[in-house]
């Protein structure tokens, strides 16, 4: 594999791995902060971080759409709050009620523009 490959690989496991501890923080400081939105302990804290990321991937991909609350105004706050909203049927010790998912997806727009990087 030439070098060139080999790094852009490298780099690019490397921005799913920082966003994905991006997503785990902010998840932390959102549940901290909304109510209606709630995660209780650190393993699920990290498996819904993965949830959202390989969301957010394949809502990417396929509808080409940037699923960030602020990514593509309305469509993409509403897509976020869906995110959200989808993934605590999947993670345990997760619970969201619809207003939550609105809530966390105005908290996580803020703090994606707050901190470096991109969670969602």
């Amino acid at each position: 594999m030439p070098k060139e490959e080999q790094n852009h690989e490298n780099n690019s496991i490397l921005g799913w791995i920082i966003r994905f501890i991006i997503t785990a923080v902010i998840l932390a400081i959102t549940s901290f902060l909304t109510p209606g939105f709630s995660i209780v302990g650190l393993w699920p804290m990290l498996l819904a971080a993965v949830v959202i990321t390989l969301i957010d991937y394949f809502v990417e991909k396929l509808m080409g759409v940037d699923a960030s609350p602020f990514g593509k105004g309305l469509k993409g706050f509403v897509i976020a709050a869906v995110i959200l909203y989808v993934t605590q049927f999947i993670v345990p010790n997760m619970k969201v009620s619809i207003i939550g998912a609105i809530l966390a997806s105005i908290v996580i727009g803020i703090l994606d523009a707050l901190i470096p990087g991109r969670a969602m």
